[in-house]
């Protein structure tokens, strides 16, 4: 078996595959492709795949290209989709072309010098000077109506899964897609096409397309759609927001706590899919967690792998350290060296009172500031029987009634964290 094949194989990241591909595969180095359509001005957790996908492709020797949709994107693919997307405009566009770019070039090598160098292109720059009467004649006449309605992510459209149709814009895009793979082909010798499952029947239009124009075979890859064990999409956090690439719109420590709250059947297929370790390497990591599977090594080994590939060692470091303060696990030296985004991160959701930083360094009195000043705990005398109960914590770290708040107690020079029993928080900030 190829190699690249191979590997994909044992990691369960092979779903179709077009005859002939592992011996052109063998034969010599290939180009190959995957489309990434540019949706927003960040990738995310599901296009983690296909990334993974071009890398490994890139570490057995062959050339990856990453196409970026600024045409196609103008439309959006209706693979698996029930609602017809939003046209964007061209100031839109460009942003999320620059967002994505600048992603794709921390996981490819696109070193040139190099024979398997990655390149990246974007469908825009060919198709911007095609003439639909062009396109038409040229294209469209190769590939039947029959052929097109055949394709699932039609079918499922047009057989009234959906309630909306599907619009004539959307129905070309199968045929968009497919000239994309012919271009590539005939200009740059790109003789591969990677993607998920869904886009199978995109694919194998591309490859019909340049058999039939030019008389030349070329294939297909497609990897399974990610699904958690009870079968729901996989990609979003439990409140279905989406899991970012971009530090700005995801934390490091949100990421890395997606990946650590994975349940154990999922990690087990995850490990295998979304990092580098070796077989070996897995092999002895699920032995050890069949054996204790309440110490989670399996969680801790994805998330620390993933969030090191994704965001560097150092802002995994931090984000493993904020952990293990949510689970009381580390020292003061740790928690005082938080910065300010992962404080938040680790802190989301928790109440604020913003309070002037002359007022805070005058001193506030433990007391006053649980109940008046904050209104954390219903009064005073709550306030006052708590700390009797030594359940009272700033910066977590337990206080008496006698403890005044100031300065000293400020992090990052603004924020103060109170804290009652384990679980319950209110944030001063400093203004």
């Amino acid at each position: 078996m190829n190699s690249f094949i191979e590997e994909l194989t044992w990691r369960g990241l092979i779903h179709d595959i077009t005859p002939g591909t592992e011996e052109q595969l063998d034969k010599e180095m290939t180009s190959g492709y995957i489309g990434f359509d540019p949706t927003a001005d960040s990738l995310h957790v599901g296009s983690l795949v296909p990334i993974l996908l071009l890398v490994h492709f890139q570490r057995h020797g062959h050339k990856p290209i990453a196409l970026i949709g600024g045409s196609t994107g103008m439309i959006g693919d209706p693979s698996g989709k029930s609602a017809e997307r939003n046209l964007q405009d061209d100031e839109t566009l460009q942003k999320h072309l620059a967002g994505i770019k600048s992603q794709l070039e921390r996981f490819l090598d696109f070193e040139g010098n190099k024979p398997n160098s990655a390149l990246m292109v974007n469908n825009y720059d060919w198709m911007k000077d095609v003439s639909f009467l062009e396109f038409a004649r040229d294209i469209g006449k190769h590939i039947t109506v029959n052929y097109m309605m055949a394709k699932d992510s039609v079918k499922k459209r047009f057989n009234g899964d959906y309630q909306e149709g599907m619009s004539f814009t959307e129905f070309t895009y199968q045929l968009l897609q497919g000239f994309d793979f012919y271009h590539l082909y005939k200009e740059m010798g790109v003789k591969l096409q990677m993607g998920g499952s869904d886009q199978w029947g995109n694919l194998t239009t591309g490859t019909e397309l340049i058999r039939k124009k030019l008389g030349k075979e070329a294939y297909a890859l497609t990897c399974p759609l990610i699904t958690k064990a009870d079968g729901t999409k996989f990609g979003k956090s439990e409140g279905g927001e989406n899991i970012w690439l971009d530090v700005r719109r995801t934390s490091t420590f949100k990421f890395y706590q997606f990946w650590l709250n994975v349940a154990d059947i999922d990690a087990e297929r995850y490990i295998k899919i979304y990092t580098f370790l070796s077989k070996e390497e897995i092999e002895l990591l699920l032995e050890k967690q069949h054996e204790n599977p309440s110490a989670r090594l399996l969680q801790k080994k994805l998330a620390e792998e993933i969030t090191r590939w994704v965001h560097g060692a150092e802002e995994t470091e931090k984000a493993i350290k904020a952990s293990a303060i949510l689970f009381g696990k580390s020292t003061k030296e740790d928690f005082l060296s938080l910065d300010e985004v992962t404080f938040l991160s680790l802190f989301e959701g928790v109440p604020q009172r913003e309070v002037s930083l002359s007022e805070i360094n005058n001193g506030i009195s433990i007391v006053e500031a649980l109940s008046d000043l904050s209104g954390f705990l219903s009064s005073r005398g709550e306030a006052r029987r708590a700390l009797k109960e030594n359940s009272i914590s700033v910066n977590q770290e337990k206080v008496k009634e006698d403890h005044i708040i100031n300065e000293s107690n400020l992090l990052q020079g603004k924020y103060i964290l109170l804290q009652r029993g384990k679980k319950s928080y209110f944030i001063l900030k400093g203004i």
